[in-house]
Order: structure tokens, then sequence, then C-alpha cells
């Protein structure tokens, strides 16, 4: 079978576009990949320019290029991994440790199991567990047995004060009426004199 030259001329022309369609083609695709895959591993917009640049004048060796000196994750990974350590640090540091021998210990815990170390005390009213350096039960508002209550004023001080009943009162078993501060008063006041009556003339 003899070919005819004009075919042929025509074949390898047909051809020789096709494969210079396809390589630019796969040329623009590499350089766009490079661009998006490099946008993704970094936020310097200058190396992503480079790293297109790179792919866009070497073409496959440029390529290789930039598989070589990319990031080796992506921001996303990054940003997952850095998630992961700060939720593995989260659970180290709500560990609750003892503060004597540094061991692991149950938040409701009185004591150490391990050195006897004192950890919590209970409350004297609703007996929840509270920190030895609370002064004030957060469950039920009832203080610590002893401490200080510098803010009480004097009506609550006459009001905790226990009211003990006279010998008399108790003997007779009727309570004798105390007269008030103002009765005191008046009754030293002496009295006034009435004014003379005039006579009708």
């Amino acid at each position: 079978m003899i070919l005819n030259p004009l075919e042929f001329s025509n074949f390898v022309s047909l051809a020789t576009a096709f494969a210079a369609a396809f390589l630019a083609a796969l040329w623009l695709s590499l350089v766009i990949w490079t661009y998006r895959d490099a946008r993704a591993r970094t936020r310097d917009p200058l190396a992503r320019l480079l790293a297109a640049l790179v792919v866009a004048v070497l073409f496959l060796p440029g390529l290789l290029i930039y598989w070589i000196l990319r990031p080796p994750h992506t921001l996303e990974e990054d940003y997952q991994h850095t998630l992961e350590e700060e939720a593995m640090l989260q659970t180290i540091e709500d560990t609750p440790l003892c503060p004597g021998c540094g061991r692991k210990i149950h938040s409701e815990w009185l004591a150490c199991p391990s050195c006897h170390t004192r950890l919590k005390k209970p409350c004297h009213h609703c007996s929840r567990l509270m920190d030895l350096s609370w002064n004030l039960c957060p469950w039920c508002a009832t203080p610590v047995p002893g401490m200080q209550q510098d803010q009480l004023s004097m009506d609550d001080a006459l009001n905790n004060l226990p009211y003990e009943e006279p010998e008399e009162a108790k003997a007779t078993g009727q309570l004798q009426s105390l007269p008030l501060f103002d009765d005191i008063e008046e009754a030293k006041q002496p009295e006034s004199p009435e004014p003379p009556s005039k006579e009708a003339g």
C-alpha cells in the first residue's frame, strides 16, 4: 500500500497539532494546579507566584522541583494538628494532680491515698466538698465555722446574740415589759406647770 505524501503530511500536521494542544493544556493545568496547591500550603503570596512561575518556565522539571521544595502539610492539616495538640494539652491540664506527690487524683477525694495529703473539706451544713482555701460554701452559701466576718453589720450581730430570759420571768412564766428609750427620756423630763386659769370678771 503506497501512502499519499499529501495525506501523510496532513496526518503528521494533525498529530502535531493535537500533541501541541495536549501539551499546552497539560502545561496550563499544571501551572494552575501548582498555584492552587501552593495556596493551600502557604500564606505567602510571593511563594505562590514563584512556584507557579517555576512550573510555567521549566514545565515538568519545574513541577519536580516544586514537589521537592513544597511544604509537607497543607494549612488545613496544620490547623487540625494544632487543634489536636491543644485538646491533648487541655486534657492533661484538666486532670487533677496531688499537690503533695504529683500523682493523678479524683476530683471528689478528700485525701490523696498515696501521700495522705488533704485535698478537700466537707461543708458542715450540706456536706458538699469544698476546696481548702474556700471560706464559704458555694452550694449552700454557709460560711466556714471560725471564719472572720468583716462585713457583718451591727443589726446582724445583735440578732445573732442569744437571748436569755430574766430570772423573775422564768419563775413566774411571764416576761416583764421593758420601757423604751423614749419612755425613759420622757420620765426624766420634769412636768411643766399648768398655766393659771383666768377668772371670769
